[in-house]
């Protein structure tokens, strides 16, 4: 068995947002990727490997087909496509971490693997964040996704509809180390220039801020995942 030119098509469209929301399909590549998502109720599409390694239906392929719909540049034995689940907004969970138009997918990526370690087992993101299914965001959860529902939502509405406090990150914000934090409620973390915008700052029922010990200005801010990992830490060592 060999793989198609029509699956090869498919794979390399996947790289693009608008396909995969079309075909309702997302890649995952390697060998712990894969086997966490064959783990989890994701959905098999297709799974392809050069070698017979998976308990799951699989089409071998020679190396250079795997390099052929691989977007690695160092391709890890397999490519599997999954089924992209249907989206299920909850606004129960008892501490929810949402973002405002974060768009790096190394950051999403590292974000969904912070939920995961912290606990956090709803992630709400605005509809202009990256897409948690794009490639550089899968391979950067490390599993994790299976993990943390992930949902796109116009964030205005859903934090005005929130019965929960909201608390949002900005510069001026109170002391996280002073504040008393809650076991529940809404974390908002802003774009990674701009922080959060105004219309959702408008929401904000509480601002916080992680005070900076260094003395050098030139630093103006954290990385968004970084900070959201500060964030995250204090919340739940409250």
């Amino acid at each position: 068995m060999s793989i198609t030119k029509n699956e090869i098509k498919l794979i390399k469209s996947l790289v693009r947002k608008k396909f995969r929301h079309q075909e309702q399909l997302f890649v995952v590549e390697g060998i712990k990727g894969i086997r966490e998502f064959l783990d989890s109720d994701y959905i098999l599409y297709q799974l392809f490997s050069t070698e017979a390694i998976f308990d799951a239906e699989t089409i071998l392929i020679s190396p250079k087909e795997l390099q052929m719909i691989s977007g690695l540049k160092s391709p890890n034995t397999a490519v599997a496509i999954f089924k992209i689940p249907s989206a299920k907004i909850e606004t129960t969970k008892p501490l929810i971490l949402a973002l405002d138009d974060v768009r790096d997918p190394g950051n999403l990526g590292t974000i969904i693997r912070l939920c995961d370690w912290f606990g956090i087992e709803h992630l709400v993101c605005s509809l202009e964040t990256v897409d948690c299914y794009n490639p550089k965001v899968v391979q950067a959860t490390m599993g994790s996704l299976t993990r943390v529902q992930v949902d796109y939502t116009d964030l205005e509405n859903y934090l005005k509809e929130s019965t929960q406090d909201i608390y949002g990150t900005f510069m001026d914000g109170s002391n996280i180390y002073s504040e008393p934090l809650p076991k529940a409620g809404v974390i908002v973390m802003g774009n990674e220039a701009n922080g959060i915008s105004s219309k959702i700052e408008s929401l904000v029922t509480k601002k916080i801020g992680i005070p900076r010990f260094g003395n050098i200005k030139a630093t103006e801010s954290l990385n968004v995942a970084t900070a959201t990992a500060i964030v995250l830490s204090a919340f739940k060592g409250s």
